[in-house]
C-alpha cells in the first residue's frame, strides 16, 4: 500500500484492455522468477506507474481463489521515493489516493477486495 499522505493510499484503475478490465486495484505485480518481493514491487511500481518507492515494511499476506487460479496477495507499506513525483497512465486508466474507507465506493477484484476488508479490521 503506497502511503501518499497519512491514510491515503494508491489505488490505480486497470487498462479497458486488460484482464478485469477497469476494476480498481492496489498497484503491484507479479514476482518474476529468482525476484524478491520487494524488488518485484519496486520493479513494478517504476515500470507500471513511473513511480519510485520505498518499501517500508510487509504489512499483511493472503490467498485469494478465482476460478482459474490462485493469487498469492503480499501487502506492503510504501511511501514515495520523492514525494514530487506523478503517477503515468501509460498503462493503467485512472489513480486515486484514497482512504480505507473510500475504497467501498470503488469495484475492486476480489483479491483486492478481500485484502481492504482485512485492513479494515486490523487494530491501529
Amino acid at each position: 500500500m503506497l502511503e501518499r499522505e497519512p491514510g491515503r493510499y494508491l489505488i490505480t484503475q486497470r487498462a479497458k484492455t486488460a484482464s478485469l478490465p477497469l476494476l480498481w486495484e492496489f498497484p503491484g505485480g507479479r514476482v518474476n522468477d529468482g525476484e524478491e518481493d520487494v524488488a518485484a514491487l519496486q520493479r513494478e511500481l517504476r515500470e507500471r506507474l513511473g513511480l519510485e518507492v520505498v518499501v517500508v515494511a510487509q504489512a499483511m499476506a493472503t490467498q485469494h481463489a478465482y476460478d482459474s487460479y490462485v493469487v498469492d496477495f503480499r501487502v506492503f507499506r510504501c511511501s514515495l521515493a520523492r514525494p514530487d513525483q506523478l503517477v503515468s497512465h501509460e498503462k493503467v486508466n485512472d489513480h486515486r489516493w484514497a482512504s480505507l474507507e473510500e475504497m467501498s465506493a470503488f469495484q475492486f477484484p476480489g483479491a483486492d477486495a478481500q485484502t481492504i476488508a482485512k485492513l479494515l479490521d486490523l487494530e491501529p
